[in-house]
């Protein structure tokens, strides 16, 4: 089945899941892949391409980032920042409601990072788009589904093609004379989903630090 992955079906997407708990995509933690690629940085200004319900958004906040978050779906903007002024980093993120296909910052960033983002557009396009938006000296984070294996809960039994990457794939479109890959490998990590039914998810994960 293909998906448009436009914001009628992000809307639906979070309408289902207006929920907090075990397996909720809106009360998940932040993604693991965050902290060990990033905790070393120096912290500055970050964009969280298509941020969902804030988790990876609001650690980066809690860690001293000052973080714009752009998501296309409201509902997810909304419960993200109700999610970021309880944890008291509301002052620290930026929510920006809007089609990353479309959208363009006016600066670019010490940190852009993206987490199993699917716009209206082809996946590897959609990592080129953003890699435009990191600053000279800054770092690119991208995870992302696997191809041919299973995503996080919520994408349904079998991943779409068009939302699925390998990391050569992704590094293959770093050109050496602007990035240095710093991380590129795939893994299978397992989380708690619907129902605490253990899943197991296959990531692609790609961090690049921009030379010029």
């Amino acid at each position: 089945m293909t998906h448009a992955f436009d914001k009628d079906y992000w809307d639906e997407h979070w309408q289902r899941r207006d929920t907090d708990g075990p397996g909720s995509m809106s009360g998940n933690p932040p993604n693991p892949y965050l902290a060990r690629e990033t905790g070393e940085l120096l912290p500055g200004t970050a964009l969280d391409a298509g941020c969902g319900a804030g988790a990876e958004a609001i650690w980066l906040a809690s860690s001293g980032w000052q973080v714009t978050a752009v998501d296309i779906s409201a509902q997810a903007l909304a419960r993200a920042a109700q999610r970021a002024a309880a944890d008291g980093v509301g002052d620290r993120v930026q929510w920006i409601e809007a089609d990353l296909s479309a959208w363009n910052p006016d600066t670019r960033f010490d940190l852009v990072t993206t987490h199993y983002a699917h716009p209206a557009m082809p996946q590897l396009e959609f990592y080129d788009r953003i890699a435009a938006w990191v600053a000279p000296g800054g770092t690119l984070l991208i995870v992302g589904h696997l191809h041919a294996h299973a995503p996080e809960p919520g994408h349904g039994p079998h991943p779409p093609a068009e939302a699925s990457v390998t990391a050569a794939a992704i590094t293959a479109r770093l050109d050496d004379a602007v990035w240095k890959v710093v991380t590129a490998e795939e893994a299978t990590r397992t989380l708690a989903g619907p129902g605490g039914h253990a899943v197991s998810l296959h990531d692609v994960v790609v961090r690049a630090a921009r030379r010029t």
